[in-house]
């Protein structure tokens, strides 16, 4: 059964009583994705440029309280450098003379610009300045100072970054880039705009405008090309067009009301076309250039009257083609242009006569260098009379860094340049500026007058013709760095850091005593751990962590090879195992032989052997790993046994080994001292091959030297048993005992 309703195609162009309308516009959401990041590719773009219509003009206009409608014009030395619009009525422009203006506009107000008098530290406006152009500077600050205000203004009015973008092209000029708030702008009055592109896909186009009519208000607007009418419905980019002229009318507006001054503005989809939009009607006009009449918008200039193609090239273009139209260039080729021009230059020339412009506007224009300079005439002859200019340069230039943000260290130069004409030949000088250091005028100063000095100690420096003072090699400055003593702290918050660490180390302290477990040393008190005063009245306490060994100063046979490394815990390790292995183990009996270091529990007695108690040197495992299969909890049994041999209260000690009297204090040293000489001994006597004697004969493994004051390592035997000692070591053992083995 067929429809009784006609087929409609899903195509964006349908027939509809037999005229044609696209149901949908020719940008997809992708374009409008574009638009919010600011694209230069995006068809939706909108840039502005505002121009101050005669700015100096108007600045001494505002300062002097004059009429809008009073003649005015800027004058420099002989010359005029700006002229009102009022003044323009009568025919003056900057190429005549004063006295022909005076001709021309009898009520013509002249205003010289503000001059830095030689000697001056700073600028003002002096009567009849015009007369001293030997002893006069000419000073732009009272612009540059405006311009700041003007510039503020518009960025205050705009959103913050990064919606705003603001190129500040120059003293009385500014681009905008508008596409990231007209985005926003867009989808609040357009909410269909806001949702996700159908399907999901991004190249799927975007519904038409629902907008017939557009108010363009009171500006400029250009005519539409031949091949468009106003009948049309507009498409969106004629949407962003409309909101950019508000925005750009609003911020005109404000800077009127506010400081006095106006302007006039181009609102187009690039730089180019906004530059040429905003000189289009002046003054105090805004011309808006839509897409659909860039081609009548250009037809109407020369092209040598287009930035940059002025000049040299524009010559060449001229004499290449014979013709300075944009109407005649748009019939040639870009492949015409390529071979004339080269590939650069050619597609270059092509996309501007059409238009095409896809240069950024850059919120933050990088200077490179600053001049200041002066053409003596007649010419200086003295030292005195430079450095009387340097100052004047320096505090021109000073002023201009301060805007660029030396200040706050935003960006600052690396090198000053002096540039000195006498006669035809021009010398210059350069000299580093300490980057340590904040830039100053002070600073300045004196590089300039060093570098001024190295000319004159050159010679022929005198008649100078002409002096230039420059900064240059500008970067970025360094923020948030600080100087040594910002990592000093001092008074209260020196003795509050002082106490905070205190209770950190008695809190961690606590914390271990409660946990009875082990913790390392983490300050080992330098060099003075190796001695112990004689007064010392140390408590060991064998529960406690790790010790370390402390030897006895003063005598060479106290000390003990460096290869052994001493560790007075080591034995009590080595005790702990032994018991947890249920080992033989030795009793303390006065007069014994053993190593002084070994407190053996109650229950064993000693026996002298040749052999060792079985703890492996520290070349090949270490002391420390000796008693390595021990736990704690036997570890800490073995060794609470030894205690009572700590509290004993004799006054002296009289070792068995040495026979030296040794202070109790110093007992257990001593005692690790022949611990650590049996332990090394020992594993020199296991060591391979012969090690030679003094005398050229080889000892025998385990022959002790007659110069040594050791005793070969005890054995040890349970108490009671019948076990007898030999020079292999202990022979017997107890049901359920088993040997171990040790060093093998």
């Amino acid at each position: 059964m067929s429809s009784s309703q006609p087929f409609v195609p899903s195509s964006p162009l349908s027939v509809f009583a037999g005229s044609t309308h696209r149901r949908k516009s020719k940008f997809t959401y992708k374009h409008l994705s574009q638009l919010g990041a600011s694209s230069t590719a995006c068809p939706l773009r909108v840039i502005a440029h505002i121009d101050l219509d005669a700015f100096y003009a108007q600045c001494e206009m505002v300062r002097l309280n004059v009429p809008e409608d009073q003649p005015l014009a800027v004058q420099q030395w002989q010359g005029l450098i700006a002229i009102n619009y009022p003044a323009r009525s009568f025919g003056l422009s900057r190429h005549i003379t004063i006295t022909e203006a005076k001709k021309l506009c009898p009520n013509l107000i002249m205003q010289h610009v503000a001059t830095w008098k030689e000697g001056d530290e700073t600028w003002a406006y002096h009567e009849r300045a015009f007369e001293g152009i030997h002893s006069h500077k000419v000073s732009l600050d009272p612009y540059r100072l405006e311009s700041r205000k003007i510039v503020a203004t518009i960025k205050a009015l705009l959103p913050p970054p990064p919606v705003q973008r603001v190129e500040k092209a120059g003293i009385d000029e500014v681009f905008v880039d508008l596409s990231a708030q007209i985005h926003s702008i867009l989808l609040e009055r357009y909410p269909e705009l806001s949702g996700p592109a159908p399907y999901d896909d991004p190249s799927e186009n975007l519904p038409r405008p629902p907008t017939t009519a557009l108010d363009w208000n009171t500006d400029a607007l250009v005519d539409l090309d031949a091949t468009e009418t106003e009948d049309d419905d507009p498409d969106w980019d004629d949407i962003a067009m409309l909101i950019g002229s508000e925005i750009v009318r609003s911020v005109r507006t404000a800077i009127r009301e506010r400081l006095k001054y106006t302007c006039s503005a181009g609102v187009a989809h690039n730089k180019f076309l906004s530059k040429l939009g905003s000189g289009h009607k002046k003054p105090n006009q805004q011309t808006t250039v839509r897409n659909r009449a860039v081609q009548q918008f250009l037809s109407e200039f020369k092209f040598t009257k287009i930035r940059n193609l002025g000049g040299k090239l524009g010559d060449q273009v001229v004499a290449t083609f014979g013709t300075d139209t944009i109407q005649d260039l748009l019939k040639i080729p870009i492949e015409t242009c390529k071979s004339k021009f080269g590939d650069d230059t050619g597609t270059w020339i092509y996309q501007t006569i059409r238009g095409i412009d896809h240069s950024e506007v850059n919120s933050r224009t990088q200077i490179k260098s600053m001049l200041s300079a002066k053409s003596f005439r007649p010419s200086i002859n003295t030292f005195e009379q430079g450095v009387r200019w340097l100052r004047i340069f320096v505090a021109d230039i000073y002023s201009r860094l301060v805007e660029e943000g030396v200040l706050i260290n935003k960006r600052r130069p690396k090198s000053i340049n002096l540039h000195h004409r006498q006669g035809a030949q021009m010398r210059s000088r350069q000299a580093p500026i300490p980057s340590g250091s904040p830039i100053d005028e002070v600073m300045l100063f004196d590089l300039a007058k060093t570098l001024l000095g190295q000319v004159v100690v050159d010679g022929r420096a005198w008649p100078c013709a002409n002096l230039q003072l420059s900064v240059g090699g500008f970067e970025d400055g360094v923020t948030g760095n600080r100087g040594i003593g910002g990592f000093l702290v001092r008074g209260d918050e020196a003795k509050a850091l002082q106490s905070t660490t205190r209770d950190a180390e008695h809190h961690s302290s606590a914390m271990y005593r409660d946990r009875g477990g082990k913790r390392r040393k983490v300050d080992d008190g330098g060099i003075q751990k190796f001695f112990i005063k004689e007064n010392s009245k140390e408590e060991h306490d064998d529960n406690s962590s790790v010790e370390t060994g402390v030897l006895q100063p003063g005598s060479d046979d106290n000390y003990c090879d460096a290869r052994a490394p001493i560790n007075s815990n080591a034995h009590h390790r080595a005790a702990a195992l032994s018991a947890k292995m249920e080992l033989p183990m030795p009793e303390q009996q006065e007069g014994s032989s053993q190593s002084e270091n070994t407190c053996w529990p109650s229950g064993y007695e000693v026996r002298g052997s040749s052999e060792s108690i079985g703890i492996p040197s520290s070349a090949d495992r270490g002391l420390q790993d000796a008693a390595a299969p021990c736990d704690n909890d036997d570890l800490y049994a073995a060794s609470g046994r030894t205690s009572q041999h700590h509290e004993q209260s004799t006054t002296a000690f009289q070792c068995d080994r040495c026979g030296k009297s040794v202070p109790l204090s110093k007992k257990d040293e001593h005692e690790d001292w022949h611990f650590a000489k049996d332990l090394h001994e020992k594993e020199r006597a296991k060591s391979p091959g012969p090690s030679p004697a003094a005398d050229g004969v080889p000892k025998q493994h385990g022959a002790a030297s007659p110069n040594d004051r050791r005793e070969a390592p005890p054995t040890v035997k349970k108490a009671g048993s019948s076990n007898t000692a030999s020079g292999s070591g202990v022979k017997g053992v107890k049901r359920g005992q088993s040997r171990l083995a040790f060093g093998h």
